[in-house]
């Protein structure tokens, strides 16, 4: 539906589902990684942003898929400020070339 509202916060919960982490992770993230700044609500409970959840799947690229500890992930998010955007145009291409992919495989 086109004038579905789109969702400004999603709990833990649903994050760690989102990016099959699991929430204990994401809690050890929160506290390692001071780029993640939670929001909370009165009642204690997070509250994850559209960029909180970018964030954690920048960290989780750079530590789980790309090798880097837990403080050479902190290096490059604190010294390449550019980071999010390169690793966005990866995203994208990483689409592209699976499209590309499916269309040889069905060739």
């Amino acid at each position: 539906m086109e004038d579905e509202v789109k969702k400004l916060y999603f709990t833990i919960g649903q994050v760690s589902e989102m990016l099959n982490l699991s929430v204990s992770q994401i809690r050890f993230w929160e506290k390692e990684f001071s780029q993640l700044k939670i929001s909370k609500t009165a009642g204690g409970t997070r509250k994850f942003s559209h960029r909180d959840i970018d964030t954690i799947k920048l960290i989780q690229q750079l530590v789980k898929d790309q090798g880097y500890t837990l403080e050479g992930a902190k290096e490059k998010l604190k010294h390449d400020k550019d980071l999010p955007n390169k690793q966005e145009i990866i995203n994208k291409l990483k689409t592209v070339r699976q499209f590309l992919v499916d269309i040889k495989n069905e060739l």
